[in-house]
Order: C-alpha cells, then structure tokens, then sequence
C-alpha cells in the first residue's frame, strides 16, 4: 500500500520534472508563450517549495532534482514545445490525483489546487497548440 508520504514524493519528483522542462521549452515560444512558461515554471517551483516543508513536517525524505531528465520525445520547434507543457501538466496531475487518495483536512485542499492548476495548465497549452478537446473528461487518469 502506498502511503502518503510516497504519494507525495512522487509529486516531488513531477514537480522537479516540470521546472527542469519548463526550462528547456520555453525558448521555442513566442513571447506570449515564454510568459506562460514562466509562470507555469514558477508555479512548480512554488509546488517544489511547499512539498520540501511538508515531507520534512512529515519525517520523509525528499527526492532530489535530478541534473537533467529524459524527454519523451524531441524537442526542435514550437509545436514539440507546446506538447511537451502539455504532457508535463498531465504527468504532474496524475501525481496530485494520487494523493487526493490520502490527504485530508487542509492538505486535501493544497493537494486539490495543486491538481487543478495542474489540470487548467495543461489545458491551456493543448489550447494554444490547437487540440482539440483541449480538456479531457478525468485530468490526471491514467492511460488517457
């Protein structure tokens, strides 16, 4: 069974992933889109932040940045940009829908908007790349 803590860490880990993509997509964006970037890299980093207070409050180890990531795909040009902010999104709300399992009281609500601006990040980029739907009916299901 999968504990809190875990659930948590894993968030950890998605977070540190979305700021080191963040960093690398947002050159490929016009100017409107490098604002975007950094907002949403901010907003991870502010995620990062207040996970490092919680797993210490917790007693559990944090997981550290990784130097760099793998991506899962190739990241040449504007459109490979915009759906790598997608997937970055997606990727994070599944680990924020993971812990909605076992958080209660006020950290049910942070993980709850942690999900959400995830959720609503992740649809504005499938908005600015032009999928459509640009929503999908359950954020942060697997094999969606």
């Amino acid at each position: 069974m999968t504990t809190l803590a875990e659930r948590l860490q894993t968030a950890l880990a998605a977070e540190h992933s979305a700021i080191y993509a963040y960093g690398r997509l947002g050159v490929l964006l016009d100017n409107a889109g490098r604002k975007e970037a950094r907002a949403g890299e901010e907003a991870h980093r502010t995620r990062r932040d207040a996970l490092l207070v919680r797993l210490a409050e917790l007693k559990a180890e944090a997981p550290v940045a990784q130097a760099g990531y793998a991506l899962p795909f190739p990241l040449a040009d504007r459109a490979a940009a915009l759906k790598l902010a997608a997937y970055v999104e997606d990727g994070v709300a599944v680990t924020w829908r993971a812990a909605l399992a076992d958080a209660e009281g006020p950290l049910r609500r942070e993980v709850l908007a942690a999900y959400t601006d995830a959720a609503v990040r992740g649809t504005r980029w499938r908005k600015r790349a032009g999928v459509t739907p640009a929503t999908t009916a359950y954020p942060g299901r697997k094999g969606q």
